[in-house]
């Protein structure tokens, strides 16, 4: 490789910081979206169903892996941190569970390894919340009525990427973000 081909120093720290601030966007909207905007409690054990997943759907995406798993956790440890904080150690580790199936390699966001990703992430958070629910309260059998929650949270999240990841695809949203980089 010559010296032209290979990005100068002040360029990779350019990108670096490009995909910073897109990953303290995305991790300030997933909080947003899971603590304030269709935040609905359910049952007594503190949990609540959202879409904030949704955003870390399209985060992981958007952004290389490891940014993808910080907006996650943090995004998702923060909005359990103000509003359910018995719950934030689990979530975070969860998060960032769910963001690992999906690629960001695609010049589309919805691809359909993104799509199964989501399918994949709706399994592993169901499991997830599961274990965490039976580590907190010290039950195996109380933990299965919060997997409906958990299942339509995740669904409701596959369905909100899907329709947001066309929208931004039919704009090339990411190409236009890449090719600023």
């Amino acid at each position: 490789m010559t010296t032209q081909t290979l990005p100068r120093t002040g360029q990779k720290r350019g990108v670096r910081l490009k995909y910073l601030t897109l990953t303290g966007l995305m991790a300030a909207m997933t909080t947003i979206m899971t603590a304030c905007i269709c935040h609905i409690p359910t049952g007594i054990n503190g949990g609540y169903i959202h879409f904030g997943d949704a955003v870390i759907y399209l985060a992981a995406a958007l952004l290389p892996t490891p940014y993808a798993l910080a907006a996650a956790a943090i995004g998702g440890g923060l909005a359990d941190l103000m509003t359910a904080p018995m719950w934030a150690p689990a979530t975070i580790v969860i998060k960032m569970l769910i963001a690992l199936p999906f690629s960001s390699k695609s010049a589309k966001i919805v691809t359909p390894r993104n799509v199964a990703a989501s399918a994949a992430a709706c399994i592993l958070s169901g499991a997830g919340y599961y274990i965490a629910e039976y580590l907190l309260f010290g039950a195996w059998a109380a933990p299965a009525a919060s997997v409906a929650g958990t299942l339509i949270q995740s669904g409701g999240s596959a369905v909100f990427f899907v329709v947001f990841g066309l929208a931004l695809d039919r704009t090339h949203t990411k190409t236009k973000f890449l090719n600023n980089l």
